[in-house]
């Protein structure tokens, strides 16, 4: 036995204060939460849960740049069009074709036709697609095609598409052999995905022919415009190569929502020249810096003569009232086209009204369309310069929303959209800083409840 005693232990090591303070803060709660009944587990739950939905709806939203750009260059000069498409495409794709359709009377005729002529392959995609008779008109057309040994597939919204349409109609589709997704299902429990919709429209034919623009497959976009329920629409037809960029579009969301991929001549055919457009495809995608705003940035800084903007949801960017004031400004006719008293969407025209003050003052014309809903998304510049599509100049657009549009550098094609707004503005009245300024105390309470949640509108 040693006669040694024991070696002295060493001294633990002292702890600061802060690690002492978040030690005894963590065994608080341990001893709160070891307390916490059944219910009050549930409750703290619900409440993390309702948490997480705030945030995935409020902060889940795509990077957008702070851009004013001078005015250095004009959009006749070969920088523009690869500025403008800086972080979309900046090589415009030549040889197109593009038929500009109006209204539904001559939307609805031109795509049914189109899905009759289909052989080989249907691609859509939708962000309304509603019960209804016009609805019935697609899914007849879808199914007969199916029948035939078409490959159709329909891609719709969970949200936009969810409620309006009858569940037996989705069973009617997949019976007849038509695939049929939805993006992000809203029953899904993906609550940082609920909010990114594809506000997209979307169809081609046999990778050859293709359609996109504004226009929503309800009863509303029926007829010519000459109701208020019988909404004002563009929307096209396209041919040659730039359909291969809208094939693209739809593969985006289609693999996301099936995990097929689509390939091969059927889809992705040679696209000889038809036309000579020059035209470029500009989609957004979550969790990347909007292209769009930097494209209407750049259009804008670079006019001299005109900015011609027609759209249903405007709740305009401080950086696009800046930019429209200062084409003002160096002499730019700037003309904004809006809804009037027909419009389905109030909280938008809420949120967006104040920002309508600064326009005016800064010389921008307003007009408001008197006949029905305008619901056109269009924008022309110098009449050289030109795009429609489905993105509104609004927060929702530009930050959550999964957009196509089309633009188009041509001065002829450019011509023909100063001509379609020329004749809108003759259905408009205008709207002035009196009117603006006679808002009623409810309109201007609506504008200030809407502050907080612009970005979802």
């Amino acid at each position: 036995m040693s006669d040694q005693p024991p070696a002295p232990s060493a001294d633990p090591p002292k702890k600061n204060r802060r690690t002492r303070l978040k030690e005894g803060y963590f065994n608080l709660l341990l001893r709160r939460w070891g307390k916490l009944s059944v219910r009050g587990w549930l409750e703290l739950l619900a409440f993390l849960l309702v948490g997480f939905v705030i945030y995935s709806i409020l902060f889940v939203k795509r990077q957008v740049m702070d851009f004013r750009p001078p005015h250095t260059f004009a959009v006749a000069d070969p920088a523009f069009f690869g500025s403008a498409h800086a972080i979309a495409d900046p090589v415009p794709i030549g040889g197109n074709k593009i038929t500009l359709l109006h209204n539904g009377n001559g939307i609805f005729p031109a795509m049914l036709q189109a899905i009759r002529s289909a052989e080989k392959t249907l691609n859509f995609e939708a962000f309304i697609f509603h019960s209804g008779k016009v609805g019935t008109q697609f899914m007849d057309a879808f199914c007969q095609q199916a029948a035939k040994g078409v490959k159709v597939r329909i891609l719709i919204d969970g949200i936009g598409s969810g409620i309006g349409l009858k569940n037996e109609e989705i069973d009617r589709l997949r019976h007849a052999g038509c695939q049929v997704a939805y993006y992000h299902p809203a029953k899904g429990l993906r609550f940082d995905r609920i909010n990114r919709r594809t506000h997209r429209r979307v169809m081609v034919v046999d990778g050859k022919m293709g359609f996109t623009g504004g226009v929503g497959f309800a009863d509303e976009w029926q007829g010519n415009a000459d109701a208020a329920d019988h909404w004002r629409e563009v929307h096209g037809q396209l041919e040659g190569p730039i359909v291969a960029k809208l094939q693209t579009a739809f593969q985006q969301h289609w693999l996301e929502a099936t995990e097929e991929l689509l390939s091969g001549p059927d889809h992705f055919p040679a696209l000889p020249p038809v036309g000579t457009l020059m035209a470029q495809v500009v989609t957004s995608r979550a969790f990347t810096v909007a292209p769009m705003p930097v494209l209407q940035a750049v259009a804008i800084a670079a006019a001299k003569k005109s900015i011609y903007i027609t759209n249903p949801y405007c709740t305009p960017s401080d950086d696009f009232v800046h930019l429209l004031a200062e084409a003002t400004q160096r002499g730019v006719d700037v003309k904004l086209l809006i809804p009037g008293k027909h419009n389905d969407q109030p909280a938008t025209k809420s949120a967006g009204s104040e920002s309508y003050g600064k326009l005016l003052e800064a010389g921008v014309k307003i007009y408001q369309y008197s006949p029905t809903m305008v619901h056109s998304k269009t924008m022309v510049v110098d009449g050289h310069f030109s795009m429609f599509g489905t993105s509104n100049l609004d927060p929702r657009s530009s930050q959550i929303n999964e957009e196509i549009d089309i633009s188009i550098y041509d001065i002829g094609f450019g011509a023909a959209m100063d001509q379609i707004f020329r004749d809108d503005l003759q259905k408009s009245k205008p709207y002035l800083m009196a009117d603006f300024e006679a808002r009623s105390l409810k309109d201007r309470f609506l504008e200030w409840i809407m502050i907080p949640i612009r970005s979802q509108l």
